[in-house]
């Protein structure tokens, strides 16, 4: 049996892009460590619009797989004294309203600095700046699954698109009942849950085959504002939402 690495990595956080002059670079940001998820060219001057958008749009496209995956949390670094970070968002902001508005919309934020490589990545993950502002963005980005969360629970006759206990989970997302009338949508528990799970095997089987369908996870820090909310209920919460009946002929 091929060992599982998955958690080896920590779990997903953040996502870290840097954008230079001529090219961006995409990272996911783990609780330990840092991979590369792609590189990305200008292939014009930045003074040509059309090349810029087209840009702006392939970094976009590069990190929809993790967007999917549920994370929302995205720094941008740039050089000082330039605007491609800013330029970035803008963009975001008024070709891709997806990113930008709704419960599962994106916390940016901004840094000065370089990650186009692995060295200059490092220097910066140690840097006091980028741990507190990847704390800040993530918050953000957690109060927007707490609106989601509440809103769900509070929205009544909708209580079985909640699920509170691992138990349930599995038997949504491992069993995978064609009769349910609901599929997940996002996995959330806190980092307090991860570690002190008395069941980690079962845990990070659902995990894993919860990523391979497409299910979004989020581990939240406890100490957060979201994560003391998750901990009320449990540490551990499954949203679901209608699923898609086929067609009958």
């Amino acid at each position: 049996m091929t060992p599982k690495k998955a958690y080896r990595r920590g779990y997903p956080v953040a996502v870290l892009v840097g954008l230079e002059e001529n090219s961006a670079v995409a990272w996911q940001v783990f609780s330990k460590v840092v991979k590369p998820i792609a590189t990305l060219q200008l292939k014009r001057k930045r003074s040509d619009p059309n090349e810029v958008y087209n840009f702006h749009e392939s970094i976009i496209n590069a990190l929809r797989p993790t967007f999917k995956e549920g994370v929302r949390s995205v720094i941008l670094a740039s050089p000082a004294r330039t605007t491609y970070a800013r330029d970035f968002v803008d963009h975001a902001t008024r070709h891709h309203s997806w990113l930008t508005q709704g419960p599962n919309r994106v916390a940016f934020a901004e840094i000065t600095g370089s990650a186009d490589n692995p060295s200059t990545v490092a220097a910066l993950t140690r840097t006091n700046g980028l741990q507190k502002l990847i704390t800040e963005t993530t918050s953000h980005e957690t109060l927007n699954l707490l609106e989601l969360l509440n809103a769900r629970i509070s929205n009544a006759g909708s209580c079985d698109s909640v699920l509170f206990s691992l138990e349930e989970a599995e038997d949504l997302i491992l069993k995978a009942k064609t009769a349910s009338k609901n599929k997940a949508e996002f996995l959330l528990l806190t980092d307090k849950y991860l570690t002190q799970s008395h069941a980690k095997g079962r845990l990070n089987r659902l995990l894993q085959v919860a990523s391979n369908k497409n299910v979004k996870t989020r581990i939240i820090d406890a100490e957060s504002p979201a994560g003391k909310r998750l901990t009320q209920l449990g540490g551990f919460v499954c949203l679901t939402q209608p699923a898609i009946n086929p067609k009958k002929n």
